[in-house]
């Protein structure tokens, strides 16, 4: 049984990863569908960092970002936090909306009609990335209406941290990169469960002592 984050050994890292490898799998396979056009996908990183690792990985925390956060509960709880530079998540809704809504962001921001598609990406992401632990676990899980924060990434990442608690705990960052014929997206996934969680996935795997 592990206590902390830091307690988890290499075949626990192991079997996170492939995880969070199926999970971009299966999120490329989903984004594909909704932009009805082919998606690629660059193989995942997936690492296991502390907060301040995050932030340096992720980027300047001072630079404006989108993030889509998923609570979810039911055998497990925690936080999906998927990361996107603004330019990306801009260009994505910008192929979903056909240019809809442009009118309403020449006073500045983003049209409400690209704040709903950003949120819905991260519902099928979120459903995506925990689908893959229930697949694997048998657990169930239940996922949150997403949450859409336009904010400096400092400001965006501190929200699950203080939520959990979490200090300088260890955190699983998926850095994917999808790539479609006219774009190319690259968005950072934080998942985060809680220690009871983690250790009942580990349990369910087997690699808990």
């Amino acid at each position: 049984m592990i206590h902390t984050y830091g307690d988890l050994k290499e075949d626990h890292l192991d079997i996170l990863r492939e995880i969070g490898n199926i999970g971009a799998g299966n999120a490329a396979a989903s984004l594909s569908v909704l932009i009805n056009e082919g998606v690629n996908i660059v193989v995942p990183q997936v690492q296991i960092l502390d907060y301040d690792g995050v932030i340096r990985t992720v980027g300047d925390p001072e630079e404006l970002g989108i993030a889509i956060l998923i609570n979810y509960v039911g055998d497990i709880r925690g936080v999906v936090l998927f990361l996107l530079s603004y330019e990306d998540a801009n260009g994505i809704a910008d192929i979903l909306t056909c240019g809809f809504g442009e009118e309403d962001e020449k006073a500045g921001g983003m049209s409400e009609m690209k704040l709903s598609t950003i949120k819905e990406i991260g519902n099928i992401l979120g459903s995506s990335y925990l689908g893959s632990i229930s697949s694997l676990t048998g657990l169930g899980v239940n996922i949150s209406v997403p949450y859409v924060a336009v904010d400096m990434v400092g400001a965006i990442m501190g929200a699950p941290m203080f939520e959990f608690s979490i200090d300088n705990s260890k955190i699983m960052l998926i850095e994917e990169s999808f790539k479609t014929d006219t774009k190319s997206l690259k968005s950072h996934v934080i998942l985060f469960a809680d220690i009871p969680s983690l250790n009942k996935i580990l349990d369910k795997l087997g690699l808990n002592e």
